[in-house]
């Protein structure tokens, strides 16, 4: 979804990043090799992600929100803050989320933070010490609060996923896990790679189609 609103996914482009494969820059083996590059990387994603805004697809979830309150789940691979500028309320980023650090050494809660760290900025420090590092789920990491994702699954009877490739693991299963129970629902512009897990596929950008779907769909 945030591709229509001008945020690259870096796998459609070659997953490349100044010639790194992301894998390079987004896991911990990286941030223990080289914070710095890997501070360099997430600071020119914030850069990005500032100057996007939220798109139609964006704003059908946040009016769904309010129709439908808590029996709506919203869950995203993205990082960015863009459902909840478009005035989602309760929005699960289980990759986690660009605007806010963590220590890589103390169990200090993750914090808001849209500070960028090019060079010659120092990098961030936490008090304990450690390192100040972005709160992301990064490559071989365990998403976030799967403890809520499962629950959720488990009550399902509409399922929707929007513009994602059905390869990224475990987000690309969550729809084999409610087939047979739910009506299960693909909006985006290409097929993914588990097309046939789903009992519709509706192709096209997905702040066109999603509007249209959320409006028309009974939802009682």
């Amino acid at each position: 979804m945030s591709a229509e609103s001008g945020i690259p996914t870096f796998r459609g482009v070659g997953g490349l990043w100044r010639n790194y494969r992301i894998e390079e820059v987004a896991s911990p083996e990286a941030w223990h090799r080289d914070p710095r590059l890997v501070w360099e990387f997430y600071s020119m994603r914030r850069r990005v992600a500032s100057a996007a805004k939220p798109n139609p697809a964006h704003f059908a979830l946040a009016k769904l929100e309010d129709a439908l309150q808590e029996r709506l789940f919203v869950c995203t691979q993205n990082v960015d803050s863009l459902h909840e500028q478009a005035g989602s309320r309760n929005v699960i980023h289980m990759h986690g989320e660009l605007f806010k650090n963590r220590c890589d050494t103390c169990s200090r809660a993750p914090f808001e933070d849209t500070s960028l760290y090019d060079p010659p900025a120092e990098l961030p420090r936490c008090g304990c010490g450690g390192r100040i590092r972005p709160h992301i789920c990064w490559f071989g990491e365990v998403p976030f609060d799967l403890d809520r994702i499962f629950p959720a699954l488990d009550e399902c009877t509409v399922f929707i996923a929007a513009g994602t490739s059905g390869v990224v693991e475990p987000a690309a299963s969550f729809v084999a896990q409610v087939n047979g129970r739910a009506r299960t629902i693909y909006v985006g512009a290409e097929e993914p790679a588990n097309t046939s897990a789903f009992t519709e596929c509706h192709l096209g950008k997905a702040g066109e189609v999603l509007p249209l779907l959320a409006d028309s769909t009974q939802w009682n």
